[in-house]
């Protein structure tokens, strides 16, 4: 067997403790319960999908429909029971497409809702529907009077290993860029704006603390993952992990992302160190107290089907954040490619926008509040393939429509939809950011560059 070979075996085939993929089971599970619950307790349900009229779906998923008025909580309801069922292993193979298909789908509804941490839910989920995380220290163990197995393929684990690398490493080289390591943008904007936390306050308005944020945080993103994988450096390396993402949750609004990632990163940890930790749930499962230290080597099932299906996902993984390079132009600016890229807390954009319907060289400007909620406009004005989908709504909205001014009706019966489009980046001097000249509404919606976004003028950031 070559050197390359028995890597590939060790990190493939060879029988591995199956106590890593439970703690991550139950971890996760909890977590996705708690975070259902939050959205639930925030009123989020209505404000992002029963109260809009209007949704801004993903290219490709437009059928993809909210459910009518409270029906609308039924899915969050479904999420509750199976994050539950997750945690301690009940139906498993069921339990796991239901959840990767209820959360998916709410996700798909509209993209102004778009996180990283969503994108990332969903990928796990999908990935433990074919990962054996429930054949150990689970309810189905005990009900269907299942042997236990406590050693599963080590592709399974370190599949989930891999994914998470893939978020650190794609976050720090997104980081590698000028606004982020040279003018700590938008760190420094951020920052300013908790000014009025005590003691440490006055302390986030220097500009120093901004780029020591952004350095750091580059360095951490592109290092951690290396450093977890070794049992020497692993412990401070987690300290590094648990302080990192304390500090993001207590400065800055992103949910419960940094206690995800506290948590999954355990997955890092030796097999005794997760044994240790569900030898305390013991008397929950009435499981034996096993150690799980030992390893075998033995075949893979279907072999071939596996390797495909791991190089086809690892290559589509590492390919998609990838694909801006196919576009022109600055990547924040045009955001072509930025989505599912994992480019985390990158640019701070606000942008500025105003409609117009046009037919018969009269033009009436359009109150944006009367089709869109506040968030989804503040996201549409700034992302250039929702301002495509929200000109089609209005076209559709005021065709072969009759509008009454001063006594007077006009017949509109083919408007056109232009927009004046102003756009703020990292800073920057507020600029147009399309052609105020182009018919918006008959503008392809596809994935194709859009030459009609203005270029980024390159002006020194306001300080």
């Amino acid at each position: 067997m070559t050197r390359a070979q028995s890597f590939f075996q060790n990190i493939v085939n060879r029988q591995v403790s199956i106590a890593p993929l439970v703690t991550f089971r139950i971890l996760f599970g909890l977590l996705l319960f708690l975070g259902t619950l939050r959205f639930l307790l925030k009123g989020w349900v209505e404000t992002l999908y029963i109260l809009p009229k209007f949704h801004f779906t993903y290219y490709g998923f437009s059928w993809i429909k909210p459910l009518p008025d409270s029906w609308m909580y039924l899915p969050f309801i479904v999420l509750l029971i199976f994050c539950l069922f997750l945690v301690f292993g009940f139906l498993y193979r069921i339990t796991t497409a239901v959840l990767f298909l209820t959360f998916t789908y709410i996700e798909l509804l509209d993209k102004t809702t778009y996180l990283n941490h969503y994108y990332f839910v969903s990928i796990v989920l999908f990935l433990l529907m074919f990962i054996s995380a429930a054949k150990y220290y689970s309810v189905d163990n005990l009900i269907f009077s299942r042997k236990t197995q406590p050693l599963v393929a080590a592709w399974e684990i370190n599949l989930l290993k891999f994914q998470i690398a893939l978020v650190y490493i794609f976050a720090g080289l997104a980081k590698l860029n000028y606004d982020w390591l040279f003018k700590a943008q938008p760190l420094k904007i951020w920052l300013q704006a908790n000014h009025n936390i005590p003691i440490v306050g006055s302390l986030l308005q220097q500009k120093e603390t901004a780029f020591i944020f952004s350095w750091f945080g580059c360095i951490y993103d592109l290092f951690i993952v290396f450093f977890l994988l070794k049992s020497s450096t692993r412990p401070i390396a987690y300290l590094f992990v648990v302080v990192f993402h304390l500090i993001t949750w207590l400065l800055f609004p992103i949910g419960l992302f940094p206690w995800i990632m506290i948590c999954i990163t355990t997955i890092y940890f030796s097999p005794i160190w997760h044994q240790k930790f569900l030898n305390r749930l013991k008397t929950i499962f009435k499981t034996d107290k096993n150690e799980l230290s030992v390893f075998q080597e033995k075949p893979v099932k279907n072999k071939k089907l596996v390797y495909t299906l791991l190089s086809v996902f690892i290559f589509l993984q590492i390919a998609i954040p990838l694909r801006y390079l196919a576009y022109p132009g600055n990547l924040y600016w045009n955001e072509e490619g930025f989505r599912f890229s994992w480019r985390v807390m990158l640019m701070h954009k606000q942008g500025n926008a105003t409609f117009y319907i046009e037919d018969k060289n009269r033009r009436i400007e359009i109150d944006n509040s009367d089709y869109l909620t506040e968030f989804q406009e503040d996201q549409m004005s700034t992302q250039a393939d929702m301002q495509i989908q929200y000109a089609k709504y209005l076209q559709q909205q005021f065709s072969d429509t009759i509008l009454k001014f001063n006594e007077t009706e006009i017949h509109l019966k083919n408007p056109k939809v232009y927009a004046d489009i102003f756009v703020t980046l990292n800073g920057r001097p507020s600029q147009r950011f399309i052609n105020e000249k182009i018919d918006l509404s008959q503008q392809n919606y596809n994935l194709k560059h859009r030459n009609w976004v203005m270029p980024l003028n390159e002006m020194k950031t306001t300080e």
